[in-house]
């Protein structure tokens, strides 16, 4: 028997077998939950519309059992779906997630994660979405500014925080093929 299903949705340029994904799904799949790892729409040029809206066509329904994990932009997509929602989530594992972003390589970039960045966020509608808030920070993210972003999550969600020590944003490309945190966490 299924135990729950468990939503992977990966990052901006992010695809399902990128990243510590396909570890996740392996491992989850053995574990016996139901592990739904879409590719999203437009991946390098992520709208929200997009994303929030084939994450509700997938999901349709939230269950109680259910186990959202996001990965950097693909929180924010997680967070923007709950608002939306009327039921409530076990648990949502949020994997360098931000509000904030630096070192943006364009002004392109820049212009894609602008509306993400501008479009506000009603916590009050989120923060009793789900069961239990977790959020997995690297301590020297290139991109999200840690100490920030982990004073606006606490500010806003009130989340069981984890810090990992020098994994940049926690991709393949600085070494996080596995991330074995996610096990106890699920």
């Amino acid at each position: 028997m299924l135990k729950s299903r468990i939503y992977l949705i990966h990052g901006w340029s992010g695809s399902p077998e990128g990243d510590w994904f396909p570890w996740a799904i392996n491992v989850l799949t053995s574990l016996n939950y139901e592990v739904i790892a879409p590719l999203m729409p437009d991946t390098d040029t992520p709208i929200i519309d997009a994303w929030v809206g084939h994450l509700s066509t997938l999901v349709g329904d939230i269950r109680e059992s259910d186990i959202f994990i996001g990965h950097s932009i693909g929180c924010q997509t997680i967070l923007r779906f709950l608002e939306n929602s009327s039921r409530v989530a076990a648990k949502i594992i949020l994997v360098a997630p931000w509000f904030t972003l630096t070192n943006l390589g364009s002004d392109e970039m820049w212009d894609i994660a602008d509306p993400w960045l501008k479009t506000p966020l009603d916590f009050s509608k989120i923060i009793n979405k789900a069961k239990k808030f977790i959020t997995i920070f690297s301590d020297n993210d290139a991109w999200v500014p840690y100490k920030e972003n982990e004073s606006l999550f606490r500010q806003k969600l009130n989340p069981e925080i984890i810090v990992l020590h020098n994994k940049g944003h926690i991709t393949a490309e600085e070494g996080s093929v596995e991330l074995k945190e996610l096990i106890d966490l699920v």
